[in-house]
C-alpha cells in the first residue's frame, strides 16, 4: 500500500452553508457577535468563507480584516478571545449571528463593545399607537 505523497485538498466551507450565504461585491457576509448569555452586541465583523468555516470548526471566532486584507482570530494578540457557543444565518443569507463567550473587551479600543466606545447618537424616540399595545 503507497504512502501519501502530499497533503489533502484545503478544507473549505460545506457546499449546503456556503450555498445560503448571500456575500457583497467583496465576498464577505457582516457578522453580528452578540454575549451569548446576556444578549449584549458586542461587536460587527466581516467573514467570508474560509473566516466563517474556520468560526465553524474551531470553536473561536475568525474575521476577515478589511483593513489588513488578512485573516484575525479575535484575541489571538489582545487575549481577549471569543468563544463560540452558536452561529445562525438570517433569513436573507446576509448576516450571521454569532453568540461568544467574550474574554474582555470585544472593542480595539479597548470597552467592552464596539457600540459602547462608539456612543448613542441623537433620535427621535418613537412610540406604537395606542391601538397597538
Amino acid at each position: 500500500m503507497g504512502q501519501p505523497t502530499g497533503p489533502g485538498p484545503e478544507p473549505t466551507l460545506a457546499p449546503d452553508v456556503a450555498s445560503r450565504l448571500k456575500r457583497d461585491e467583496a465576498g464577505l457576509v457582516a457578522a453580528i457577535v452578540q454575549q451569548h448569555d446576556t444578549g449584549e452586541v458586542l461587536m460587527l465583523g466581516w467573514m467570508d468563507d474560509e473566516a466563517l468555516r474556520r468560526t465553524l470548526t474551531s470553536g473561536r471566532v475568525t474575521f476577515w480584516s478589511r483593513s489588513r486584507r488578512e485573516y484575525w482570530r479575535k484575541g489571538d494578540t489582545s487575549g481577549h478571545a471569543q468563544y463560540v457557543k452558536s452561529v445562525a444565518i438570517d433569513c436573507d443569507g446576509d448576516a450571521l449571528l454569532v453568540h461568544v463567550d467574550q474574554v474582555g473587551a470585544a472593542c480595539h479600543t479597548g470597552a467592552r463593545t464596539c457600540f459602547e466606545a462608539g456612543g448613542e447618537l441623537p433620535v427621535v424616540v418613537g412610540a406604537r399607537p395606542e391601538g397597538d399595545r
